[in-house]
């Protein structure tokens, strides 16, 4: 079974003191190829550094809504200058992470939606799949993907919205990334929305070091988790862990064009 990790943060310091090992284990129990996401500016030259030193790693960087207090107009134009020095490099796959964040109270709605906005356009103008955090947010974020229409969409990245959101979301082009969350027995809603949704609008992810699988609770998530993740969520639809992996990583290469 060979899998893709379409979401995961490996270049985090709680990776710093077994992140060869935890890469050794990933690639002896199928995980091939994994997408290392920036999300502020300073996590970029060593994210690059990761990805670049390690064979099936794949990189893309953006500005979090999480961090908004961070970013500053200039790292916009460094994001783009990022972008133009490695525009069709193989190891570059995608923009983000970025999106919209309306769960966290004192992160301005207007200066999310003008940074969401901002990398939407770079996401366009560099042909490049968008990586979206959608927290809350679904309803602006639909509205505002309608607008830019991006030619390669992209994944909504931890999608736990209804079934009607799923759809507006197919509809524009865009995959749905799951993880961990679909796996714990009191997320009623999201595992009856995962149990109906195409097999072809999934693509599996972890989020590590975030968003732990129920079996491996209160601790550090991990890539080496997909293939649990993977058959939880195969259960889940009644499928086999194979076939999901198979139509995971076959929409996951069509993204961001692998072959």
């Amino acid at each position: 079974m060979q899998l893709i990790d379409t979401h995961t943060h490996l270049d985090f310091p709680d990776f710093d003191a077994d992140r060869a090992a935890v890469l050794a284990r990933c690639r002896a129990l199928g995980v091939e190829k994994l997408v290392v996401l920036g999300v502020y500016q300073a996590n970029w030259q060593r994210l690059w550094d990761l990805v670049e030193g390690e064979d099936g790693l794949y990189a893309a960087f953006g500005l979090h809504p999480i961090y908004l207090e961070q970013h500053r107009p200039e790292h916009l134009l460094e994001l783009r200058g990022w972008l133009e020095r490695l525009a069709g490099h193989r190891k570059l796959c995608a923009l983000g992470e970025f999106g919209l964040d309306w769960y966290v109270p004192e992160l301005d709605h207007e200066r999310q939606q003008a940074l969401f906005e901002a990398q939407l356009q770079l996401a366009a103008e560099f042909e490049l799949p968008a990586l979206l955090h959608v927290r809350r947010a679904h309803a602006a974020t639909i509205a505002t993907l309608k607008r830019y229409r991006l030619k390669r969409a992209g994944i909504v990245h931890a999608f736990s919205g209804s079934l009607e959101e799923a759809k507006e979301y197919l509809k524009l082009g865009f995959k749905l990334g799951l993880g961990g969350a679909a796996t714990w027995p009191q997320a009623n809603r999201l595992r009856k929305v995962v149990s109906q949704l195409p097999l072809e609008s999934i693509v599996l992810e972890t989020d590590a070091p975030d968003m732990a699988p129920s079996m491996h609770a209160n601790s550090r998530n991990s890539p080496e988790y997909l293939p649990q993740i993977c058959a939880a969520l195969a259960e889940l639809r009644g499928v086999t862990p194979e076939e999901l992996a198979a139509a995971s990583s076959r929409t996951a290469g069509e993204l961001f064009g692998w072959r």
